[in-house]
């Protein structure tokens, strides 16, 4: 007889479910990725833009240079608040995936556990079929030998 796990249906579409998750956090880690590099970038060059203005202090600049280097700096202040907004939405985006594919890498291996099981039980059932099967099969040879 051959086995068929009566859920097996569901497991399948379970599976399915957990390899889409698996493909959704995969991409929110790219985003998160791609976005907290950009930040770093956007820190970086503003550190850098502070050497600048710093060493051209040093040497001596005039007004308008000030000036218009610190509007900038101030512009990429913005813009890094910006950045930090969405590397905190995408690390939430990420996290909140991470844990839908936990809880459907749950829900595939509770099932597979009781497939496992269900299992074990048809083998178990199969070998006490079987072995009932040789007693009425050893208890009729023998009634066959006694009647001779």
């Amino acid at each position: 007889m051959k086995y068929n796990y009566r859920f097996e249906k569901i497991l399948v579409v379970k599976d399915q479910e957990k390899t889409e998750s698996e493909l959704a956090f995969k991409e929110s880690v790219q985003v998160f990725e791609e976005i907290a590099t950009k930040l770093y970038d956007l820190l970086k060059k503003k550190e850098d833009l502070i050497e600048y203005q710093q060493e051209r202090l040093k040497i001596g600049s005039s007004i308008d240079e000030i000036n218009h280097y610190s509007k900038f700096i101030d512009s990429m202040e913005k813009t890094i608040e910006d950045a930090q907004q969405k590397v905190i939405q995408a690390r939430a985006k990420m996290n909140w995936h991470e844990q839908k594919l936990l809880e459907k890498s749950l829900e595939v291996r509770k099932y597979e556990k009781m497939r496992e099981r269900d299992h074990e039980r048809f083998i178990e059932d199969q070998l006490h079929i079987e072995a009932i099967q040789l007693d009425e099969l050893s208890t009729i040879a023998y009634y066959k030998k006694e009647i001779r």
